[in-house]
């Protein structure tokens, strides 16, 4: 019987990636002390992603991963101590194996000569431990013949070791055959198998092991070293270990028969099979069979294209339900006991919508610190790499989002703290001249605030320095010499393409890009970001984004026979104009005054071309929108009302409009455009240029 192995290829990649993220954590971790369930826990990682990599055939990912377990084992076992190089080296064959994993995904090869760099720096550490310690046996020996002039070594002694494989041992990778030939090094080894539980061939699951071992080992090897070989299967495996002459085992004496089974059969190592899963043994702790089954009892993988299908279903059925509410409302009036019972259903209806809805858009919601947790290695290389002392503080890593919003808000939230870490954080030397603590200190966090999520990334550095953001916008006009700018526009600046005020090109930041395209990649989350700062005190740069991209808080406005949907999170008020408030500048671009500034008209029956409406400024209203730290009004007929509303993409069927980020269907059945707000002021500014700045507006 063949299997496929292709359908599992996906579940596999995603546990090594699982695997490699612990691994990372826990090195980290090793810097502040050497923590040993630590290292199990890291070693324990690595060994699941050798031993699957085996199981499908990728030997160059088990022969690497094969060295760094064997380092690892060196340190769990305190033959080798846990330092900073040490930590380094794993630390970077971590990413070497990263690469590697996602080529098996890919189908892409690895840089082979990383791969080979890297493999040759573990190995030469292991080398160089397993040197040392043979070393200091060897003192011992000596130091012993010195004593007392007889025989060092140990007598030979024969043990007894029982293998109950658990059912899951062989997933994570377990290797009977390693195991033996490890023992094998140390003296005498006789394997015997108990195949007394095979089933008959029509019952057998090749995906589960039914043999059990027992070994008899001969050697002159203390106990601590047998179990030191021992340890890496504990956890998967019921073991026992004891000298011959306290013998208490269940198995049977090797050429004995069983009732109803076969005789046990003695077993060369390298014949033993390798890769079966193994049915639970009658001396197996049950602990860990229920820790098994709960766990596949209470979580599923599902593919997130079925995830979404199933968003997309219930948002048509929150449509469907809206129509049927306006229906309802209508028969409302008519009054009579059908009606009243149907006006009934339907409220339950609506009541039982929304909790689905909220329910299934919570299958896409994970927490945030699936990218939060890349930044304790960030910064801790980067902060070496810069010569600087920074103390990371994650907050609210349990804060959920959706899984879109999360993939996409990683590569921001890198380049944020890059940017913290070289522009922001002072070197020692720096802060202790300033009176401040050598070490600087950066803050993740991430809370929900109003129905949306918000991001914050602070650090406690020099602060921007509006003089020279100003001067360089100025050279690169990007702003007029007689504008007047608040500080909170200056410091936004540097979010303008193109901008930026490093004196020096690094890798690390200061090419003129970057900071433009975290604004872009987070306004197309439909998300806004800025930026305060305090010279000297530091700064915090502000995301706020929505908890989901399938369903949007959203303002109703009508221009002539359209209706517009504006996202909540963009609106800062609502308001009549008036006329005294109302400025042209050269006759053409309208702008008004609000809070003290100028902030111009955005006409959206002439930016989309609807015709009808109203045309006369003090009849309508102006719904004030704010993006990137730039305020803008837009001119509607009337607000229809506030609702959630399901996102539709016009790119599937469409083109991509300018302004516009969506449509969705309304209750009536009638489809509404979503606005996009940064768009929309971009697309006004390019088809508006003023005449003149608008400070000098007066």
């Amino acid at each position: 019987m063949s299997m496929d192995l292709s359908e599992f290829l996906d579940v596999f990649l995603e546990e090594c990636f699982e695997g490699l993220e612990v691994m990372e954590s826990g090195l980290l971790t090793l810097d502040e002390g050497t923590d040993l369930e630590e290292i199990n826990t890291i070693f324990r990682a690595a060994h699941s992603i050798k031993g699957g990599s085996a199981a499908f055939g990728f030997d160059h990912v088990s022969e690497f991963t094969h060295v760094m377990e064997t380092l690892l084992d060196l340190l769990r076992s305190g033959k080798r101590q846990v330092d900073r190089p040490t930590v380094d080296l794993l630390l970077s064959s971590v990413d070497v194996l990263r690469e590697m994993v996602e080529g098996l995904g890919e189908d892409v090869q690895p840089d082979e000569s990383r791969v080979i760099e890297l493999k040759d720096r573990l190995e030469a550490a292991v080398n160089a431990s397993t040197q040392q310690d043979a070393g200091r046996k060897t003192e011992a020996a000596r130091s012993d013949d010195a004593g007392d002039g007889q025989e060092s070594l140990s007598e030979p002694r024969r043990w007894v070791i029982s293998l109950h494989p658990h059912p899951d041992a062989f997933s994570k990778g377990n290797d009977p055959v390693r195991l033996f030939r490890e023992l094998a090094a140390l003296g005498e080894l006789e394997v015997h198998t108990d195949s007394s539980g095979l089933p008959s061939l029509e019952q057998l699951d090749p995906l589960r092991c039914h043999l059990q071992w027992q070994a008899y080992l001969t050697t002159s090897a203390d106990e601590k070293e047998i179990r030191d070989l021992l340890d890496w299967i504990e956890g998967n495996c019921g073991v026992e270990l004891h000298p011959e002459e306290d013998s208490t085992a269940e198995m049977p004496e090797p050429g004995t028969a069983q009732a109803g089974h076969d005789k046990e059969t003695p077993v060369v190592p390298e014949a033993v099979p390798q890769r079966p899963e193994h049915k639970p043994a009658a001396s197996s702790p049950a602990a860990a069979t229920v820790r098994s089954g709960s766990r596949e009892s209470n979580s599923i993988r599902v593919s997130t294209e079925k995830v979404d299908l199933l968003i997309n279903l219930v948002g048509e059925l929150v449509i469907t339900q809206s129509m049927l509410n306006q229906v309802g409302s209508l028969l409302a009036q008519q009054g009579g006991p059908e009606v009243e019972a149907l006006f009934n259903g339907l409220a339950q209806l609506e009541r039982n919508t929304r909790e689905l809805q909220e329910n299934v858009l919570q299958i896409r919601m994970l927490p945030i610190s699936f990218a939060f947790n890349r930044f304790p290695r960030l910064v801790r290389d980067l902060s070496n790499k810069l010569g600087k002392r920074v103390e990371l503080v994650l907050t609210g890593e349990q804060t959920e989002v959706d899984k879109t919003v999360l993939e996409k808000i990683g590569d921001p939230l890198v380049h944020l703290v890059r940017n913290s870490l070289d522009h922001g954080l002072e070197t020692p030397e720096v802060r202790r001249a300033a009176g401040k603590p050598e070490q600087g200190r950066l803050e993740l966090s991430a809370q929900h605030e109003s129905g949306n999520i918000v991001i914050r990334i602070s650090d406690d550095g020099a602060g921007l320095n509006r003089e020279k953001i100003l001067r360089k916008a100025i050279e690169r006009g990007l702003v007029s010499e007689k504008e007047e700018l608040s500080d909170e526009r200056i410091d936004n600046l540097i979010f303008m393409p193109g901008f930026s005020t490093a004196d020096q090109v690094s890798d690390l930041s200061g090419r003129g890009v970057g900071m433009d395209v975290v604004k872009r990649n987070i306004n197309d989350l439909g998300g806004t970001v800025s930026i305060q700062s305090e010279p000297g005190r530091g700064s915090t740069v502000t995301i706020r984004l929505p908890l989901t991209l399938a369903i949007l808080d959203g303002q109703l406005a009508s221009v002539g026979r359209e209706t517009y949907i504006v996202p909540l999170i963009s609106i800062v008020e609502s308001l009549r104009i008036r006329p005294q408030d109302l400025k042209r500048i050269a006759g053409i671009t309208e702008v008004y005054h609000f809070r003290n500034q100028y902030i111009p008209v955005i006409r959206l029956n002439q930016v989309f071309g609807v015709e009808g409406g109203t045309e006369e400024l003090e009849e309508g209203l102006l719904v004030v929108v704010e993006t990137d730290g730039q305020l803008a009004g837009l001119f509607v007929d009337r607000l229809l009302g506030q609702q959630q509303v399901v996102i539709k993409s016009l790119e599937t069927n469409f083109q991509q409009l300018p302004g516009i980020s969506g449509a969705t269907i309304l209750g009536d059945g009638q489809v509404a455009l979503i606005l996009d707000i940064p768009g929309l002021v971009q697309l006004h500014n390019q088809k508006n240029e003023p005449a003149a700045p608008l400070a000098a507006v007066s």
